[in-house]
Protein backbone atom coordinates (compact mmCIF):
# COMPACT_ATOMS: atom_id res chain seq x y z
CA UNK A 1 0.00 0.00 0.00
CA UNK A 2 1.02 3.73 -0.46
CA UNK A 3 2.50 5.55 1.76
CA UNK A 4 -0.41 7.29 3.34
CA UNK A 5 1.57 10.38 4.84
CA UNK A 6 3.09 11.34 2.00
CA UNK A 7 -0.36 10.32 -0.42
CA UNK A 8 -2.84 11.87 2.07
CA UNK A 9 -5.31 13.45 -0.42
CA UNK A 10 -5.47 14.92 -3.83
CA UNK A 11 -5.91 18.43 -2.39
CA UNK A 12 -1.95 18.21 -0.95
CA UNK A 13 -1.07 17.97 -4.96
CA UNK A 14 -3.23 21.00 -5.61
CA UNK A 15 -0.96 23.56 -3.22
CA UNK A 16 0.80 25.53 -5.57
CA UNK A 17 4.61 25.12 -4.89
CA UNK A 18 6.20 28.94 -2.98
CA UNK A 19 8.16 30.87 -5.33
CA UNK A 20 10.01 33.45 -3.01
CA UNK A 21 11.05 33.91 0.35
CA UNK A 22 8.87 37.28 2.36
CA UNK A 23 10.99 39.91 4.31
CA UNK A 24 10.66 37.63 6.92
CA UNK A 25 12.49 35.19 5.57
CA UNK A 26 9.57 32.60 4.96
CA UNK A 27 8.33 31.27 1.95
CA UNK A 28 5.62 33.17 0.19
CA UNK A 29 3.89 33.91 -3.07
CA UNK A 30 5.22 36.62 -5.61
CA UNK A 31 2.38 38.81 -6.58
CA UNK A 32 2.35 40.28 -10.27
CA UNK A 33 3.89 43.55 -10.84
CA UNK A 34 0.58 45.32 -10.96
CA UNK A 35 -1.00 43.96 -7.77
CA UNK A 36 2.44 44.71 -6.23
CA UNK A 37 2.64 48.36 -7.31
CA UNK A 38 -1.46 48.20 -6.00
CA UNK A 39 -0.78 46.67 -2.41
CA UNK A 40 2.51 49.64 -2.26
CA UNK A 41 0.13 52.04 -3.23
CA UNK A 42 -2.53 51.47 -1.32
CA UNK A 43 -0.71 51.10 2.29
CA UNK A 44 3.27 52.28 1.34
CA UNK A 45 3.88 56.11 3.32
CA UNK A 46 7.93 55.47 2.42
CA UNK A 47 8.63 55.13 5.85
CA UNK A 48 10.10 52.48 7.49
CA UNK A 49 8.66 49.86 8.68
CA UNK A 50 8.86 46.50 10.55
CA UNK A 51 10.68 44.63 7.89
CA UNK A 52 11.47 47.23 4.92
CA UNK A 53 13.46 50.68 5.45
CA UNK A 54 11.74 54.07 3.38
CA UNK A 55 14.78 53.10 0.61
CA UNK A 56 14.11 50.06 -0.09
CA UNK A 57 9.99 50.88 -0.73
CA UNK A 58 10.99 53.50 -2.80
CA UNK A 59 13.17 51.30 -4.76
CA UNK A 60 10.38 49.17 -5.34
CA UNK A 61 7.80 51.19 -6.46
CA UNK A 62 10.33 53.23 -8.73
CA UNK A 63 11.30 49.38 -10.63
CA UNK A 64 7.39 48.33 -10.66
CA UNK A 65 6.35 51.50 -12.27
CA UNK A 66 8.76 50.99 -15.07
CA UNK A 67 7.35 47.44 -15.59
CA UNK A 68 3.31 48.09 -15.72
CA UNK A 69 1.52 50.34 -19.14
CA UNK A 70 1.22 54.11 -17.97
CA UNK A 71 -2.95 53.54 -18.17
CA UNK A 72 -2.72 51.56 -15.23
CA UNK A 73 0.26 53.21 -13.49
CA UNK A 74 -2.35 56.92 -13.99
CA UNK A 75 -5.41 54.39 -12.43
CA UNK A 76 -2.96 53.29 -9.12
CA UNK A 77 -2.47 56.96 -8.84
CA UNK A 78 -6.17 57.93 -9.07
CA UNK A 79 -7.53 54.61 -6.84
CA UNK A 80 -5.03 55.43 -4.39
CA UNK A 81 -5.56 58.72 -4.02
CA UNK A 82 -9.30 58.93 -4.19
CA UNK A 83 -10.41 55.71 -2.80
CA UNK A 84 -7.48 54.81 -0.39
CA UNK A 85 -6.69 58.60 0.69
CA UNK A 86 -3.38 58.14 0.53
CA UNK A 87 -0.77 61.23 -0.03
CA UNK A 88 3.13 60.32 -0.73
CA UNK A 89 2.54 57.30 -3.15
CA UNK A 90 -0.02 59.35 -5.41
CA UNK A 91 2.58 61.89 -5.77
CA UNK A 92 5.20 60.07 -6.39
CA UNK A 93 3.28 58.01 -9.66
CA UNK A 94 2.33 61.07 -10.39
CA UNK A 95 6.16 62.33 -10.76
CA UNK A 96 6.82 59.24 -12.62
CA UNK A 97 4.29 59.93 -15.46
CA UNK A 98 5.88 63.22 -15.48
CA UNK A 99 8.69 61.00 -16.96
CA UNK A 100 6.88 58.91 -18.96
CA UNK A 101 3.60 59.94 -20.28
CA UNK A 102 2.82 63.92 -19.99
CA UNK A 103 -0.87 62.80 -21.09
CA UNK A 104 -1.95 60.49 -18.55
CA UNK A 105 -0.02 63.14 -16.13
CA UNK A 106 -2.40 66.14 -17.45
CA UNK A 107 -5.46 64.16 -17.00
CA UNK A 108 -5.79 63.09 -13.43
CA UNK A 109 -3.24 65.70 -12.08
CA UNK A 110 -6.66 67.65 -10.87
CA UNK A 111 -8.09 64.39 -9.13
CA UNK A 112 -4.99 63.72 -7.78
CA UNK A 113 -2.88 66.63 -7.15
CA UNK A 114 -6.54 67.85 -5.26
CA UNK A 115 -4.97 69.85 -1.99
CA UNK A 116 -2.12 72.27 -1.10
CA UNK A 117 -0.55 69.23 0.80
CA UNK A 118 -0.65 67.00 -2.52
CA UNK A 119 0.90 70.14 -4.73
CA UNK A 120 3.89 70.34 -2.64
CA UNK A 121 4.62 66.91 -2.13
CA UNK A 122 4.28 66.26 -5.96
CA UNK A 123 7.03 68.98 -6.47
CA UNK A 124 9.39 68.03 -3.82
CA UNK A 125 9.43 64.43 -5.37
CA UNK A 126 10.05 65.85 -9.02
CA UNK A 127 12.79 68.07 -7.64
CA UNK A 128 14.67 65.47 -5.38
CA UNK A 129 15.70 64.17 -8.86
CA UNK A 130 14.30 60.33 -7.55
CA UNK A 131 12.26 59.77 -10.71
CA UNK A 132 15.17 60.73 -13.45
CA UNK A 133 14.70 64.79 -13.50
CA UNK A 134 15.55 66.87 -10.72
CA UNK A 135 13.96 70.18 -12.59
CA UNK A 136 10.41 70.38 -13.07
CA UNK A 137 10.41 71.02 -16.65
CA UNK A 138 7.69 73.09 -18.94
CA UNK A 139 4.51 70.54 -18.55
CA UNK A 140 5.05 69.98 -15.01
CA UNK A 141 5.67 73.94 -14.43
CA UNK A 142 2.25 74.77 -16.55
CA UNK A 143 0.36 72.10 -14.24
CA UNK A 144 1.48 73.58 -10.79
CA UNK A 145 0.30 77.25 -12.49
CA UNK A 146 -3.00 75.94 -13.35
CA UNK A 147 -3.49 74.56 -9.60
CA UNK A 148 -2.67 77.75 -8.65
CA UNK A 149 -4.94 79.67 -11.02
CA UNK A 150 -7.95 77.34 -10.18
CA UNK A 151 -7.68 77.32 -6.53
CA UNK A 152 -10.05 79.06 -4.48
CA UNK A 153 -9.49 81.42 -2.00
CA UNK A 154 -9.74 79.49 1.02
CA UNK A 155 -7.60 76.52 -1.25
CA UNK A 156 -4.78 79.05 -1.57
CA UNK A 157 -4.73 79.80 2.56
CA UNK A 158 -4.64 76.44 3.27
CA UNK A 159 -1.75 75.20 0.99
CA UNK A 160 0.23 78.10 2.24
CA UNK A 161 1.12 76.23 5.75
CA UNK A 162 3.61 73.69 5.49
CA UNK A 163 7.31 73.83 4.01
CA UNK A 164 9.16 71.46 2.12
CA UNK A 165 9.06 73.32 -0.30
CA UNK A 166 6.41 75.57 0.79
CA UNK A 167 3.87 77.72 -1.68
CA UNK A 168 6.24 80.74 -1.31
CA UNK A 169 8.75 78.30 -2.97
CA UNK A 170 6.56 77.04 -5.25
CA UNK A 171 5.52 80.70 -6.51
CA UNK A 172 8.98 81.63 -6.96
CA UNK A 173 9.57 78.70 -9.52
CA UNK A 174 6.67 78.64 -11.27
CA UNK A 175 5.71 82.09 -11.59
CA UNK A 176 2.06 82.22 -12.27
CA UNK A 177 0.29 85.14 -13.56
CA UNK A 178 -1.98 86.81 -11.11
CA UNK A 179 -5.41 87.52 -12.71
CA UNK A 180 -6.73 90.18 -10.60
CA UNK A 181 -5.14 92.62 -7.75
CA UNK A 182 -6.50 90.29 -5.01
CA UNK A 183 -4.35 87.53 -6.19
CA UNK A 184 -1.35 89.56 -7.20
CA UNK A 185 -1.54 90.96 -3.03
CA UNK A 186 -1.63 87.19 -2.12
CA UNK A 187 1.45 86.32 -4.26
CA UNK A 188 3.16 89.18 -2.51
CA UNK A 189 1.41 88.91 1.04
CA UNK A 190 3.15 85.00 0.26
CA UNK A 191 6.75 85.59 -0.96
CA UNK A 192 7.21 88.51 1.40
CA UNK A 193 6.91 91.49 -0.82
CA UNK A 194 4.97 94.66 -0.09
CA UNK A 195 1.35 94.00 -1.34
CA UNK A 196 -1.47 96.14 -1.28
CA UNK A 197 -3.44 95.79 1.77
CA UNK A 198 -6.93 97.09 0.64
CA UNK A 199 -6.55 94.25 -2.29
CA UNK A 200 -5.70 91.45 0.21
CA UNK A 201 -8.29 88.43 0.08
CA UNK A 202 -10.80 89.15 2.86
CA UNK A 203 -10.01 86.13 5.05
CA UNK A 204 -6.16 87.66 4.88
CA UNK A 205 -7.03 91.24 5.29
CA UNK A 206 -9.03 90.05 8.34
CA UNK A 207 -6.24 88.22 9.77
CA UNK A 208 -3.56 90.87 9.47
CA UNK A 209 -6.11 93.24 11.06
CA UNK A 210 -6.86 90.69 13.77
CA UNK A 211 -3.31 89.37 14.37
CA UNK A 212 -2.22 93.07 14.90
CA UNK A 213 -4.93 94.30 17.53
CA UNK A 214 -6.35 91.33 18.55
CA UNK A 215 -9.90 92.77 18.38
CA UNK A 216 -12.59 92.05 17.40
CA UNK A 217 -14.00 88.27 15.78
CA UNK A 218 -11.32 85.81 15.61
CA UNK A 219 -10.70 85.47 11.73
CA UNK A 220 -11.56 82.03 9.90
CA UNK A 221 -8.08 80.89 8.45
CA UNK A 222 -6.58 77.39 8.71
CA UNK A 223 -6.24 76.41 12.29
CA UNK A 224 -2.40 76.24 12.12
CA UNK A 225 -2.17 80.09 11.24
CA UNK A 226 -3.55 80.88 14.39
CA UNK A 227 -2.22 77.81 16.98
CA UNK A 228 1.29 79.79 16.81
CA UNK A 229 -0.20 82.92 18.61
CA UNK A 230 -0.61 83.29 22.04
CA UNK A 231 -4.26 83.13 22.99
CA UNK A 232 -6.68 83.00 25.30
CA UNK A 233 -10.17 80.78 25.93
CA UNK A 234 -12.05 82.88 23.74
CA UNK A 235 -9.93 83.19 20.67
CA UNK A 236 -9.55 78.43 21.76
CA UNK A 237 -13.28 79.03 21.96
CA UNK A 238 -13.97 80.84 18.49
CA UNK A 239 -11.47 78.25 16.72
CA UNK A 240 -13.30 75.37 17.74
CA UNK A 241 -16.33 77.51 16.62
CA UNK A 242 -15.44 77.71 13.36
CA UNK A 243 -13.10 74.11 12.89
CA UNK A 244 -13.55 71.56 9.59
CA UNK A 245 -14.31 68.26 11.21
CA UNK A 246 -11.16 66.97 10.74
CA UNK A 247 -9.64 69.76 12.75
CA UNK A 248 -11.88 68.97 15.38
CA UNK A 249 -11.09 65.36 15.72
CA UNK A 250 -7.31 66.13 15.56
CA UNK A 251 -7.69 68.86 18.56
CA UNK A 252 -9.90 67.64 20.85
CA UNK A 253 -7.41 67.34 23.90
CA UNK A 254 -5.99 70.70 23.05
CA UNK A 255 -9.65 72.29 23.06
CA UNK A 256 -10.04 70.66 26.43
CA UNK A 257 -6.54 72.55 27.84
CA UNK A 258 -7.51 75.87 26.33
CA UNK A 259 -10.92 75.56 28.26
CA UNK A 260 -13.73 75.40 25.48
CA UNK A 261 -15.60 72.32 27.12
CA UNK A 262 -15.96 74.13 30.11
CA UNK A 263 -19.08 75.98 28.02
CA UNK A 264 -21.59 73.20 27.64
CA UNK A 265 -22.87 74.80 24.72
CA UNK A 266 -20.16 74.09 22.82
CA UNK A 267 -19.46 70.53 24.51
CA UNK A 268 -23.00 70.41 22.72
CA UNK A 269 -21.77 71.47 19.54
CA UNK A 270 -18.77 70.06 19.33
CA UNK A 271 -20.39 66.76 20.10
CA UNK A 272 -23.33 67.09 17.39
CA UNK A 273 -20.26 67.81 14.47
CA UNK A 274 -18.57 65.26 15.26
CA UNK A 275 -21.74 62.43 15.14
CA UNK A 276 -23.12 64.03 11.94
CA UNK A 277 -23.07 61.41 9.72
CA UNK A 278 -22.96 63.39 6.86
CA UNK A 279 -19.89 65.33 8.03
CA UNK A 280 -18.02 62.52 8.84
CA UNK A 281 -18.94 60.77 5.16
CA UNK A 282 -17.47 64.28 3.63
CA UNK A 283 -14.23 64.31 5.92
CA UNK A 284 -13.04 60.55 4.70
CA UNK A 285 -12.14 59.66 8.05
CA UNK A 286 -10.24 56.36 8.19
CA UNK A 287 -12.13 54.65 11.06
CA UNK A 288 -8.84 53.75 12.56
CA UNK A 289 -8.39 57.65 12.87
CA UNK A 290 -10.94 57.04 15.02
CA UNK A 291 -10.15 54.69 16.98
CA UNK A 292 -7.31 56.55 17.78
CA UNK A 293 -8.56 59.73 18.73
CA UNK A 294 -11.03 57.55 21.12
CA UNK A 295 -7.71 55.99 22.50
CA UNK A 296 -5.98 59.20 23.28
CA UNK A 297 -8.48 61.51 24.39
CA UNK A 298 -7.80 62.73 28.11
CA UNK A 299 -9.77 60.87 30.90
CA UNK A 300 -11.30 64.95 31.14
CA UNK A 301 -12.77 64.78 28.12
CA UNK A 302 -16.82 65.26 28.18
CA UNK A 303 -18.52 62.09 27.78
CA UNK A 304 -20.51 63.67 25.72
CA UNK A 305 -17.61 63.85 23.01
CA UNK A 306 -16.20 60.07 23.58
CA UNK A 307 -19.57 59.03 22.97
CA UNK A 308 -19.91 61.29 19.63
CA UNK A 309 -16.53 59.57 18.39
CA UNK A 310 -18.34 55.87 18.63
CA UNK A 311 -21.25 57.40 17.01
CA UNK A 312 -18.77 58.55 14.48
CA UNK A 313 -17.37 55.38 14.25
CA UNK A 314 -20.86 53.68 13.14
CA UNK A 315 -20.87 55.65 10.25
CA UNK A 316 -17.30 55.01 9.02
CA UNK A 317 -18.08 51.25 9.49
CA UNK A 318 -21.40 51.79 7.64
CA UNK A 319 -20.06 49.67 4.48
CA UNK A 320 -19.23 46.87 6.52
CA UNK A 321 -20.71 43.79 4.49
CA UNK A 322 -23.64 41.80 6.49
CA UNK A 323 -22.67 38.12 4.82
CA UNK A 324 -24.69 35.29 5.39
CA UNK A 325 -22.97 31.92 6.74
CA UNK A 326 -19.90 31.11 8.98
CA UNK A 327 -17.58 33.65 8.91
CA UNK A 328 -14.30 33.70 10.28
CA UNK A 329 -12.08 36.97 11.14
CA UNK A 330 -8.52 36.68 12.14
CA UNK A 331 -6.65 39.50 13.09
CA UNK A 332 -2.60 39.39 13.16
CA UNK A 333 -1.41 40.01 16.68
CA UNK A 334 2.26 39.32 16.41
CA UNK A 335 5.02 41.39 17.29
CA UNK A 336 5.78 42.80 14.32
CA UNK A 337 1.93 44.45 14.47
CA UNK A 338 2.96 46.44 17.00
CA UNK A 339 4.80 48.92 14.60
CA UNK A 340 3.21 51.88 13.34
CA UNK A 341 0.58 52.09 10.72
CA UNK A 342 2.18 54.68 8.85
CA UNK A 343 5.63 53.38 9.41
CA UNK A 344 8.28 55.01 11.18
CA UNK A 345 9.42 58.58 10.42
CA UNK A 346 11.55 61.02 13.07
CA UNK A 347 8.89 63.47 14.30
CA UNK A 348 6.16 62.33 12.18
CA UNK A 349 5.04 58.21 13.05
CA UNK A 350 1.47 57.44 14.02
CA UNK A 351 1.16 56.52 17.48
CA UNK A 352 -1.58 54.00 15.82
CA UNK A 353 -0.02 50.40 15.32
CA UNK A 354 -0.67 47.88 12.84
CA UNK A 355 -2.36 45.48 15.84
CA UNK A 356 -4.75 48.77 16.25
CA UNK A 357 -6.22 48.75 12.79
CA UNK A 358 -6.41 44.72 12.88
CA UNK A 359 -8.12 44.67 15.77
CA UNK A 360 -10.65 47.76 14.29
CA UNK A 361 -11.05 45.99 10.96
CA UNK A 362 -12.54 42.47 13.10
CA UNK A 363 -14.49 44.23 15.60
CA UNK A 364 -15.96 46.17 12.81
CA UNK A 365 -17.21 42.98 11.59
CA UNK A 366 -17.98 41.25 13.95
CA UNK A 367 -20.37 44.83 14.91
CA UNK A 368 -22.39 43.66 11.86
CA UNK A 369 -21.76 40.04 11.96
CA UNK A 370 -22.90 38.97 15.42
CA UNK A 371 -22.28 35.62 15.18
CA UNK A 372 -18.46 35.53 13.35
CA UNK A 373 -15.85 33.95 15.15
CA UNK A 374 -12.78 35.99 15.87
CA UNK A 375 -9.68 34.51 16.28
CA UNK A 376 -6.43 36.39 16.97
CA UNK A 377 -3.18 34.67 16.03
CA UNK A 378 0.51 35.03 16.22
CA UNK A 379 2.46 31.40 16.74
CA UNK A 380 -1.20 30.40 17.78
CA UNK A 381 -4.60 31.18 18.15
CA UNK A 382 -5.16 33.24 21.05
CA UNK A 383 -7.85 32.82 23.27
CA UNK A 384 -9.87 35.58 24.01
CA UNK A 385 -13.66 36.11 24.33
CA UNK A 386 -15.63 38.98 22.00
CA UNK A 387 -18.91 40.45 23.07
CA UNK A 388 -20.60 41.17 19.69
CA UNK A 389 -22.87 43.59 21.46
CA UNK A 390 -20.14 45.90 23.19
CA UNK A 391 -18.83 48.47 21.20
CA UNK A 392 -16.33 48.35 17.99
CA UNK A 393 -14.16 50.93 20.07
CA UNK A 394 -14.22 48.33 23.25
CA UNK A 395 -13.72 45.52 21.46
CA UNK A 396 -10.89 46.92 19.37
CA UNK A 397 -9.46 48.06 22.71
CA UNK A 398 -9.48 44.33 23.82
CA UNK A 399 -7.42 42.98 20.79
CA UNK A 400 -5.06 45.22 20.47
CA UNK A 401 -4.13 44.38 24.12
CA UNK A 402 -3.15 41.19 23.51
CA UNK A 403 -0.72 39.58 21.58
CA UNK A 404 3.47 39.07 20.79
CA UNK A 405 5.58 36.62 19.40
CA UNK A 406 6.20 35.57 15.95
CA UNK A 407 4.04 35.27 12.87
CA UNK A 408 2.22 31.82 11.81
CA UNK A 409 -0.72 32.54 9.21
CA UNK A 410 -1.48 29.25 9.05
CA UNK A 411 -2.20 28.98 12.70
CA UNK A 412 -6.27 29.84 12.75
CA UNK A 413 -6.47 27.37 9.47
CA UNK A 414 -4.66 24.66 11.20
CA UNK A 415 -7.05 25.48 14.52
CA UNK A 416 -10.41 25.39 12.32
CA UNK A 417 -9.21 21.94 11.30
CA UNK A 418 -8.10 20.30 13.97
CA UNK A 419 -12.03 21.92 15.47
CA UNK A 420 -13.28 20.20 12.53
CA UNK A 421 -15.02 23.80 11.71
CA UNK A 422 -16.16 24.91 7.54
CA UNK A 423 -16.21 28.58 7.67
CA UNK A 424 -17.81 30.18 4.48
CA UNK A 425 -15.27 33.35 4.74
CA UNK A 426 -12.58 33.56 6.21
CA UNK A 427 -10.91 37.21 6.49
CA UNK A 428 -7.45 37.82 7.96
CA UNK A 429 -6.06 41.31 8.59
CA UNK A 430 -2.24 40.67 8.64
CA UNK A 431 1.27 42.38 7.96
CA UNK A 432 1.67 39.44 5.97
CA UNK A 433 5.31 38.16 7.19
CA UNK A 434 4.69 34.60 8.13
CA UNK A 435 7.62 33.06 9.14
CA UNK A 436 7.00 30.70 12.04
CA UNK A 437 4.95 28.19 10.53
CA UNK A 438 5.52 24.84 9.98
CA UNK A 439 7.08 23.79 7.42
CA UNK A 440 5.01 22.44 4.21
CA UNK A 441 6.55 20.69 1.79
CA UNK A 442 5.07 22.10 -1.46
CA UNK A 443 3.59 25.66 -0.96
CA UNK A 444 3.22 27.47 2.48
CA UNK A 445 1.46 25.85 5.20
CA UNK A 446 -1.61 28.50 4.61
CA UNK A 447 -2.79 26.81 1.44
CA UNK A 448 -1.90 23.39 2.95
CA UNK A 449 -4.15 23.91 5.54
CA UNK A 450 -6.71 26.21 3.60
CA UNK A 451 -6.83 22.94 1.03
CA UNK A 452 -8.30 20.58 3.95
CA UNK A 453 -11.13 23.53 4.75
CA UNK A 454 -11.87 23.26 0.82
CA UNK A 455 -12.51 19.67 0.95
CA UNK A 456 -15.05 20.12 3.63
CA UNK A 457 -16.40 23.07 1.93
CA UNK A 458 -15.75 23.30 -1.70
CA UNK A 459 -17.45 27.15 -2.02
CA UNK A 460 -15.37 28.50 1.14
CA UNK A 461 -13.17 31.90 0.05
CA UNK A 462 -10.81 33.60 1.91
CA UNK A 463 -9.93 37.51 2.08
CA UNK A 464 -6.16 38.50 2.87
CA UNK A 465 -6.37 42.10 3.17
CA UNK A 466 -2.33 43.28 3.94
CA UNK A 467 -1.85 46.68 5.91
CA UNK A 468 1.58 47.05 5.05
CA UNK A 469 3.35 47.72 1.85
CA UNK A 470 5.20 44.80 1.06
CA UNK A 471 5.03 41.92 -2.26
CA UNK A 472 4.42 38.42 -1.18
CA UNK A 473 1.34 36.54 0.06
CA UNK A 474 1.29 33.84 1.94
CA UNK A 475 -2.45 32.75 -0.50
CA UNK A 476 -1.69 33.40 -4.01
CA UNK A 477 -4.87 34.58 -6.12
CA UNK A 478 -7.45 32.68 -7.50
CA UNK A 479 -11.43 32.41 -7.59
CA UNK A 480 -11.55 31.59 -3.67
CA UNK A 481 -8.74 33.62 -2.89
CA UNK A 482 -9.03 37.46 -2.55
CA UNK A 483 -5.76 39.33 -1.82
CA UNK A 484 -6.18 43.34 -1.03
CA UNK A 485 -4.29 45.91 0.95
CA UNK A 486 -4.62 49.04 2.62
CA UNK A 487 -6.80 50.51 5.81
CA UNK A 488 -9.59 52.81 4.13
CA UNK A 489 -13.33 51.87 4.32
CA UNK A 490 -13.07 50.74 0.68
CA UNK A 491 -11.78 47.26 1.70
CA UNK A 492 -15.09 46.54 2.71
CA UNK A 493 -16.80 47.27 -0.35
CA UNK A 494 -13.89 44.84 -1.80
CA UNK A 495 -14.90 42.13 0.58
CA UNK A 496 -18.79 42.59 -0.28
CA UNK A 497 -18.15 42.10 -3.64
CA UNK A 498 -15.93 39.07 -3.28
CA UNK A 499 -18.18 37.30 -0.52
CA UNK A 500 -21.61 37.68 -3.04
CA UNK A 501 -19.95 36.17 -6.03
CA UNK A 502 -16.74 38.20 -7.64
CA UNK A 503 -13.79 35.87 -8.32
CA UNK A 504 -11.10 36.38 -6.46
CA UNK A 505 -8.43 36.12 -9.51
CA UNK A 506 -6.81 39.96 -9.89
CA UNK A 507 -10.43 40.84 -8.55
CA UNK A 508 -8.69 44.08 -6.98
CA UNK A 509 -6.12 44.88 -10.03
CA UNK A 510 -9.44 45.26 -11.88
CA UNK A 511 -11.40 47.06 -9.28
CA UNK A 512 -8.04 49.95 -10.31
CA UNK A 513 -8.52 48.89 -13.58
CA UNK A 514 -11.80 50.30 -13.88
CA UNK A 515 -10.83 53.61 -12.94
CA UNK A 516 -12.09 56.03 -15.69
CA UNK A 517 -9.48 57.28 -18.04
CA UNK A 518 -10.39 59.40 -21.14
CA UNK A 519 -11.06 57.38 -23.67
CA UNK A 520 -9.37 58.98 -26.73
CA UNK A 521 -6.11 58.60 -24.71
CA UNK A 522 -6.44 55.16 -23.14
CA UNK A 523 -3.87 52.92 -25.06
CA UNK A 524 -5.08 50.07 -27.36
Amino acid sequence: MANKSLFQTLRGALVPAATVRNDAGGVAYELSPKATLARLAATGCLSRTYYASAESQLDRVLELAQQVDTDFLAQTALYARSKGFMKDMPALLCAVLATRDLDRLTEIFPQVIDNGKMLRNFVQILRSGVTGRKSLGSAPKRLVRQWLERASERQLIQAAIGNDPSLADIVKMVHPRPADATRQAFYAWLIGKPWDASALPETLRAFEAWEANREGKVPDVPFQMLTALQLGTKEWTAIADNASWQTTRMNLNTFLRHGVFKDAAMISKISARLSDPDQVRRAKVFPYQLLAAFMNADKNLPGKLRNALQDAMETAIANVPKITGNIVVCPDVSGSMQSSITGYRQGASSKVRCIDVAALVAAAFLRKNRDARVLPFELSVVDITLNPRDSVMTNAATLAGVGGGGTNCSAPLAFLNQQNISPDLVVFISDNESWADPQARRGTSMMVEWEKIKTRNPKAKLVCIDIIPNTTTQAPDRKDILNIAGFSDKVFDLIASFAAGADGTSHWVREIENQTLTKHLKSA
